[in-house]
């Protein structure tokens, strides 16, 4: 078991990179250091290493995702799965955490709002009262009634607060100081020490000079436990600025400055209420409000900010903000609370309703995915099975079809591969049906060419040695292509040779000769059977040339700058059984070019539809008069396949050359 392991780390670090490699090395050596540390060694580690260690560490990070990410993502499968959750249930998830978190946020907001409204309530019912408590002259000196007086003042005013101060004689210049520029009022909250209250101070004019009336209620627990009781627990932080030695404090939200905690004041009557249903979690506020400090000699210093935190349920909320819409705010919450969850239980019968899709698909293609291994191993029997008759079901049906087609198609390649082995055979065959070697004689050059359309051709050329100084010379096209051609090209080869080299043959010329293999093919071959052909016999003493042309392309005969057509013959070969054909005798010139071709050089057509033809043909070899056998013959292929503009022939081509010095 270790041996394998060994085996396989050693597997999968070979097919690491260098890079990967060395990344690997600089993590695995921080780690050694780590544990050497962590067991009591004292190793200096140099920064450098660990820089190298992170930058290492971030490169086989991104290594691995990449590999988990192909791995994962391999499978069809894991594909769909992965698609769905990044469009449907992420979208619905951000969606609903953002629903969440704005709604916390509102509710926050919200409960500040509510938090400052029941504050500012409490100072306008403060200015109120200063401004309609009943006074008289000053008296000398004034005299400013307090404890139970103030409590008497409060009565008469419908203000029973805990801790309310009522003072008729308060200082002017307070009110200059803390009072708006040319205002005559003052109502907000203020800090005089560790304590913060609300003030509301006004001035009074009366039949003997103003009087200034203050009102002071302190903020303590007992006042926070009346205001907004539709809110949680309440706590408020008083604050003073830092100086050289305090500890740290808390910072200012808004600004940047930091101030010590003097003073917290909390409700001590008041619990979070129960939650009313799932949704209904406990949200937290904060509220910043501004106090104005004065000291000792009530003079104002600065402003300071008043922490105020809180927290409550929403469902609380809900049932203060409907108070005025009665029953129906409540139905109205609750069918936004319906509609919610009625959208949640429709998520989650999408998202199963995508699973048992998402296996229905991968299920057939996974099956699709094993058929095509039995196919990849050989086994075309293999097929698919079809459950449904859906597009996948479809699917799995042309898969089906397709193996089936497959197999068939590798029968018919077995049997094309055998008939083409054949036609490989008859193709060799017939190479040895034409001259392996060109005759030599006396003042005589000769080249052919043939090129078969197919693996097999339908062209014949042929050269005879009839003795030390004669030759006979042979060309031949035969109908149709293929093994049928090529089969009478054979038939035709035997004939000319057993003809032309008898024995008792004699003086006879080549349009008796013809004429033999006229008869010979009409007897032989269907009424569809024949070939055009041409044949000639050269004396080299004499320098005579006599020749036979039945059906064939009249050959070429060019000397002293002149084209001669051979024509003098017949009929083509195998139509008719007594055809009567004749013969041509030329005294050939020093220097004479004879060149014979099949109507595969001249048919060729370019891009405009014309063929080569005879004319352009001859042009080539009038041209190439004086040059040996082998060019003229090569060169007028090349023109024949030029004017084409393709390699590729519609017909066998055959062009057999002789130069008669």
């Amino acid at each position: 078991m270790a041996r394998i392991s060994i085996q396989r780390v050693i597997s999968v670090w070979r097919r690491l990179t260098r890079l990967d490699q060395a990344a690997l090395c600089i993590v695995l050596l921080e780690g050694a250091i780590w544990l050497g540390s962590r067991s009591g060694l004292r190793i200096t580690t140099p920064g450098f290493l660990t820089f190298l260690f992170f930058l290492a560490a971030s490169y086989l990070l991104v290594r691995f995702l990449g590999w988990w990410r192909s791995r994962l993502l391999w499978s069809l499968r894991n594909r769909l799965i992965v698609a769905y959750v990044f469009i449907a249930v992420v979208p619905v998830l951000l969606l609903l955490t953002i629903a969440v978190l704005s709604a916390k946020l509102l509710y926050a907001q919200l409960g500040c709002y509510l938090l400052a409204e029941d504050l500012r309530v409490q100072n306008e019912k403060l200015l109120q009262g200063a401004e309609r408590i009943p006074i008289a002259a000053p008296p000398s000196p004034p005299v400013s009634p307090a404890g139970e007086t103030s409590g008497d003042i409060a009565r008469e005013l419908g203000l029973e607060l805990p801790g309310l101060r009522v003072d008729l004689n308060a200082s002017p210049e307070l009110l200059r100081q803390i009072a708006p520029a040319g205002k005559s009022r003052f109502v907000g909250m203020v800090q005089s020490g560790e304590t913060v209250s609300l003030m509301a101070m006004a001035e009074r004019p009366t039949p003997r000079g103003a009087r200034f009336v203050s009102l002071t209620l302190p903020v303590t627990s007992e006042l926070l436990d009346r205001i907004a009781p539709y809110i949680g627990p309440i706590h408020l932080t008083v604050t003073q600025p830092t100086v050289p030695g305090d500890p740290q404090g808390v910072r200012d939200p808004i600004g940047s400055t930091v101030y010590k905690i003097i003073n917290r004041i909390s409700t001590r009557n008041r619990a979070l209420h129960k939650a009313a249903n799932w949704f209904d979690s406990e949200t937290a506020g904060f509220l910043r409000m501004e106090a104005i400090s004065l000291g000792p000699d009530a003079a104002k210093e600065s402003l300071r900010p008043v922490f105020v935190g809180f927290s409550f349920r929403p469902s609380q909320l809900n049932r203060h903000l409907f108070t005025s819409t009665g029953e129906v705010g409540g139905v109205l919450f609750n069918l936004l609370l319906v509609v919610g969850a009625i959208f949640l239980l429709l998520e989650i019968g999408a998202l199963i309703t995508g699973i048992i899709l998402t296996r229905t698909i991968t299920k057939t293609v996974a099956e699709l995915y094993r058929a095509t291994q039995y196919v990849q191993a050989g086994d075309l029997s293999h097929r698919v099975r079809i459950e449904r008759k859906d597009q996948l079901g479809v699917l799995g049906e042309s898969f089906n079809l397709m193996t089936s087609s497959v197999s068939n198609l590798i029968e018919e390649q077995r049997h094309r591969q055998k008939l083409e082995n054949e036609l490989s055979i008859a193709r060799e065959v017939q190479a040895q049906l034409f001259p392996q070697r060109l005759p030599v004689l006396p003042g005589v050059r000769l080249q052919a060419i043939c090129r078969a359309a197919r693996v097999v051709s339908g062209d014949y050329y042929d050269f005879i040695p009839l003795g030390p100084t004669r030759l006979g010379m042979a060309i031949a096209d035969i109908s149709g292509k293929g093994i049928s051609a090529a089969l009478l090209m054979a038939s035709l080869q035997a004939a000319l040779r057993s003809q032309a080299m008898t024995s008792d043959r004699g003086d006879s010329g080549t349009a008796e000769l013809v004429a033999r293999l006229n008869r010979h093919l009409f007897l032989n071959t269907g009424d569809d059977r024949f070939a055009t052909f041409f044949y000639a016999e050269y004396d080299c003493p004499s320098r005579m040339l006599t020749y036979t042309n039945a059906g064939h392309l009249p050959p070429l005969y060019i000397s002293d700058g002149k084209v001669q057509k051979l024509e003098k013959g017949g009929m083509v070969v195998g139509v008719l059984e007594d055809t009567p054909y004749e013969q041509g005798r030329i005294h050939i010139g020093p220097g004479s070019l004879l060149v014979g071709y099949s109507d595969g050089l001249v048919e060729p057509e370019n891009v405009y539809g014309e063929e080569f033809g005879m004319e352009r043909l001859a042009e080539v070899a009038l041209r190439l008069r004086d040059a040996s056998p082998q060019n003229v013959a090569e060169s007028l292929m090349l023109a024949a396949e030029e004017w084409a503009g393709t390699p590729e022939q519609a017909d066998d081509m055959t062009v057999i050359v002789a130069r008669m010095e």
